[in-house]
């Protein structure tokens, strides 16, 4: 059986310049994917590139089966079947709400219409809100407008171009979990592109992280947060330090930092290698033999943000509960609880 989305080693080129190289990517129906990455990256290529905006010099592109993109070959948008929701909306100032996302619905009559849109008002819970106009609504009101319109025609994908990023951080976060909830509740196949990976995280079941138009990972965010393919993904997902070790014959890392895994050893002793060490690694523990000295540390409500000097000059950091209040100066004791043993070599 097909899947939703297919991309087979797209490559997208605006004159010398590629813009994406040779990415492949799978989306099951009823899965959300997320194209993530810096500015500049590909992902917003690329998903015009679906979405059919942009031609692509390589590869192919298939929806539910059917090919929608070849380097020789590109149906026109309005055949796709997908939906879009665009960063700044784009709502029509000079329609109503129910107006607004009733506008790709020309084809089905009267009767039909205003039930599809009832449907969906109800849906997003703006069902009180059919006669108002955009100007009236809240930042979250309108995103969920647009979302509205943008399923209103049942679209084989769903393509979400930053919906997020004009509205304040805390409310993004929160959107991002409410629009997951409705497009798996209708069993929407969906795919995010941004550079947030806290909309990424609450949203998307698959990642795929791009470095300057390639695919550096994809993955679960719980896989690319924790078992990162390499130092751009572990250092772009998260925060952590990736510090430099040397394994004794025994996996030993010193500084208590744990013990590699002698089975199926892929290092040497001696070698010199870099370890991801994430804040959550790094665990308070009040009567610990090992206290490292606090040389930073940043308030953020519940947690302190701690930073930690190793031994020999490297530095870590922690996260405690905002109740541990130490000064820069003072010493932490801490244990190393490394779960994911992650190690790149040098």
């Amino acid at each position: 059986m097909a899947s939703q989305l297919e991309l087979h080693d797209v490559t997208v080129r605006y004159g010398d310049f590629t813009a994406a190289r040779n990415v492949s990517l799978t989306l099951e129906q009823g899965q959300i994917g997320c194209l993530l990455g810096p500015s500049g990256c590909g992902k917003t290529t690329l998903l015009r590139a679906i979405a059919g905006f942009e031609p692509i010099a390589s590869g192919e592109i298939r929806l539910h089966g059917n090919q929608m993109a070849s380097g020789s070959y590109s149906l026109q948008p309005e055949r796709r079947r997908v939906g879009m929701v665009f960063q700044d909306f784009a709502l029509f100032p000079h329609l109503n709400v129910r107006r607004n996302v009733a506008f790709g619905l020309a084809s089905l009559d009267r009767s039909e219409r205003r039930q599809r849109v009832d449907e969906l008002l109800k849906l997003v819970d703006l069902a009180g809100y059919a006669e108002s106009w955009p100007h009236e609504l809240s930042g979250g009101q309108q995103q969920r407008v647009a979302l509205a319109r943008a399923m209103a025609p049942k679209p084989d994908i769903l393509l979400l171009d930053e919906p997020f990023s004009s509205l304040d951080s805390e409310l993004r976060e929160q959107l991002a979990g409410e629009v997951r909830d409705l497009l798996k509740r209708n069993n929407v196949t969906a795919i995010l592109v941004t550079h947030d990976q806290h909309e990424a995280f609450a949203m998307a079941d698959q990642v795929t992280l791009l470095q300057s138009g390639e695919v550096a990972q994809t993955d679960t965010p719980y896989n690319l947060y924790h078992n990162p393919a390499s130092e751009f993904v572990a250092r772009f997902i998260g925060p952590g330090s990736i510090i430099a070790v040397t394994p004794d014959e025994n996996g030993d890392l010193g500084h208590g930092l744990g013990t590699l895994q002698t089975s199926q050893r892929r290092w040497q002793p001696g070698e010199s290698l870099k370890l991801l060490v994430r804040p959550d690694d790094v665990q308070y523990t009040e009567d610990s033999a090992l206290r490292l000295p606090v040389v930073g540390r940043a308030f953020r409500g519940a947690e302190y943000l701690y930073e930690l000097e190793l031994p020999d000059g490297q530095r870590i950091y922690a996260l405690t509960p905002s109740h541990i209040n130490l000064p820069v100066g003072s010493t932490l004791p801490v244990e190393f609880r490394l779960q994911h043993m992650v190690v790149f070599s040098r």
